[in-house]
C-alpha cells in the first residue's frame, strides 16, 4: 500500500478528494452579481447537514491558479443567501456548461440555455430544468485559508423547498423518477439507474 504527505502539493490532494469520495452530489449555486446579473455555478464538494434547521452546506476552493475567491463565494458574502439546484440526466450537459469561468458579472444563464424562475423568500432564481429547489438564508461561513486550494465552508438554511410533483410520491422524493447524477474523478459522472436497496437494523428510521 502507497502512502502520501498531505502537506506539499495541494493538487495533489485534491485528486485523492475527487477519486475517493465517489459519487459525489452536485450542488448547482444560484447568487445574485453585483451588477444584478445571474451566476450559476456547480459545486461537488455538498451535502446536507442538519433537519431541523434544515441545514445545507458546499465548498467552492479558491481559485487554483490565482487563490482569488470565486464569484459564489463573493455574491454569498454579500447577498446572504443562495439557492441549491440539482443535476438530472436531463439537465447534466447543460450544467456542465456553468462551470465555464467567465468574467464576473457575465451570466452562465446566457451561456447555457437554462431558465430562470422567480424564487419566493430570496433574489436569487431557481433553475426550471431542476426538478427540486431549495431557497436558502446564509448561516455560516468557514475559510480554511486564502492560497490556491484552499476550501470555504459555505452552509445555509433551507426556507423555502420546491419540488416538481412528478418526483413526490406519498411524502417521499423518487429516485428513479428524477435521475439525479453524481461527479467523479477528472470527467466522469454517475448516473442512478442501479439502486439497491438493504434494510437497516436500527429502531427508529425517517426513511422507510
Amino acid at each position: 500500500m502507497l502512502s502520501f504527505n498531505t502537506n506539499e502539493d495541494f493538487t495533489q490532494n485534491y485528486k485523492f478528494l475527487i477519486g475517493s469520495i465517489l459519487p459525489r452530489p452536485i450542488a448547482v449555486v444560484t447568487t445574485k452579481n453585483d451588477n444584478g446579473t445571474d451566476n450559476i455555478a456547480p459545486f461537488s464538494f455538498f451535502n446536507g447537514f442538519s433537519a431541523k434547521p434544515m441545514i445545507v452546506g458546499f465548498a467552492p476552493i479558491r481559485r487554483p491558479n490565482t487563490g482569488d475567491k470565486k464569484d459564489t463565494l463573493i455574491n454569498i458574502e454579500r447577498e446572504k443567501e443562495f439557492v441549491i439546484n440539482f443535476v438530472t440526466e436531463k439537465n447534466a450537459d447543460l450544467i456542465n456548461l456553468c462551470a465555464t469561468e467567465l468574467p464576473y458579472g457575465e451570466s452562465e444563464l446566457t451561456l447555457s440555455g437554462l431558465t430562470a424562475v422567480e424564487s419566493e423568500k430570496v433574489k436569487a432564481i431557481r433553475l426550471q430544468e431542476s426538478p427540486i429547489h431549495f431557497e436558502c438564508k446564509l448561516r455560516d461561513i468557514i475559510s480554511y485559508g486564502d492560497t490556491p486550494g484552499a476550501g470555504t465552508l459555505i452552509t445555509g438554511e433551507v426556507i423555502r423547498i420546491h419540488i416538481d410533483e412528478s418526483i413526490y410520491e406519498n411524502g417521499r422524493v423518487i429516485t428513479s423518477q428524477w435521475h439525479p447524477m453524481g461527479r467523479g474523478a477528472g470527467n466522469d459522472w454517475f448516473k442512478t439507474d442501479s439502486v439497491v436497496e438493504k434494510t437497516r437494523l436500527t429502531k427508529a428510521q425517517i426513511q422507510k
